[in-house]
C-alpha cells in the first residue's frame, strides 16, 4: 500500500506530509473525527486509519484492518472505504457524486480536497463508518 509512513500517532503522520497536502490530510482528518466520531484513529500500516476492525472469512483466514484510511501518495491522496452494505462496496456507490475522483471497491483517489463535493464526502464517510467492513 502506497502512502505509508513511519510514524506512530495520527498527529505524526498528519505532520509528516509534504507541505503541499498536508492542510487537506488535515482536514480531511477532521471530516472523519466529526462525521464518524465513533472510528478510533490510528496508524495502520504506515497510514492514518480510523476504527480497528477484525475480520474473519468462513476459509478461517482473518486479520486486523481498519474502516476507514487516508493515505498521502506520490500524486494524488487515497481515501479507503473499507465497508459495504446490501447495494455492494460503500465506495463505488458514490462514482457519479464525486466525479472528480477515481473510484474503486473501497478507495477514492483525488488530487485535492476540494475537488470534492464536501457535501457528497461527508455522506461517504458516514455511510463508511455504518456499514459493516468488507476485505
Amino acid at each position: 500500500m502506497k502512502g505509508q509512513l513511519k510514524v506512530a500517532t495520527p498527529e505524526e503522520y498528519i505532520a509528516a506530509v509534504d507541505d503541499a497536502r498536508r492542510a487537506d490530510i488535515a482536514e480531511l482528518d477532521r471530516l472523519i473525527r466529526k462525521n464518524a466520531p465513533k472510528l478510533e484513529p490510528f496508524i495502520h500500516s504506515g497510514i492514518l486509519a480510523y476504527g480497528p476492525w477484525h475480520y474473519k472469512y468462513a476459509s478461517g483466514r482473518e486479520g486486523d484492518w481498519f474502516r476507514i484510511g487516508v493515505a498521502s501518495n506520490a500524486s494524488y491522496i487515497s481515501l479507503y472505504v473499507v465497508a459495504g452494505d446490501e447495494s455492494g462496496y460503500v465506495a463505488e456507490q458514490f462514482k457519479e457524486s464525486l466525479p472528480k475522483a477515481k473510484i474503486g471497491k473501497s478507495c477514492v483517489r483525488f488530487k485535492k480536497l476540494s475537488d470534492l463535493d464536501q457535501k457528497e464526502l461527508v455522506r461517504l464517510i458516514r455511510a463508511g463508518a455504518k456499514a459493516r467492513g468488507k476485505v
